[in-house]
């Protein structure tokens, strides 16, 4: 069965980078993955001065707002990176918040899919034909995760002999 998200107050909203679950990366404090994905953008960019801006930002929506407007530069290597900080912060998230860790580890080996209607880069699109690529890092780090509980018990056995 595939599962597929959306909106936070859907089943699997705890998914979404909207959900209302905090991370703190390099000692920074992010109210959401969206916050922090958002703010990434400008990292070394001529617009840099937005992220403490997209960071206070009062809901995830207002974050994706200011980070998707059109007049600003865009840090030079967004394109390259945008993946891999998107991975990060939602490591981060399940890694940090044991509630909605179980959730996604409880998701077995099924596909994850994000059914956004608009997105076909991140989600599934209209037409069910987009990439996906937030539904291939929550699987992806899922399986991390499944991997470090593994080492974790194999770890703890070993130490008991």
């Amino acid at each position: 069965m595939t599962i597929y998200f959306y909106k936070v107050w859907q089943p699997y909203g705890c998914f979404s980078n909207f959900s209302p679950h905090p991370i703190q990366i390099y000692g920074t404090y992010w109210s959401t993955v969206e916050h922090y994905y958002q703010a990434q953008k400008f990292v070394n960019s001529f617009d840099a001065a937005i992220i403490p801006t997209i960071q206070a930002a009062a809901t995830p929506e207002e974050a994706a707002a200011l980070g998707r407007c059109s007049t600003r530069t865009l840090r030079s290597d967004w394109d390259l990176v945008k993946t891999q900080v998107m991975r990060e912060a939602v490591l981060k998230k399940f890694l940090t918040h044991a509630d909605i860790r179980e959730i996604l580890l409880a998701t077995g080996k099924e596909m994850i899919v994000e059914n956004s209607p608009t997105d076909y880069f991140w989600g599934c699109g209209q037409d069910k034909t987009g990439q996906n690529h937030l539904g291939q890092i929550l699987m992806s780090v899922r399986e991390e995760i499944c991997q470090l509980y593994l080492y974790s018990v194999i770890t703890s056995d070993c130490l008991k002999e």
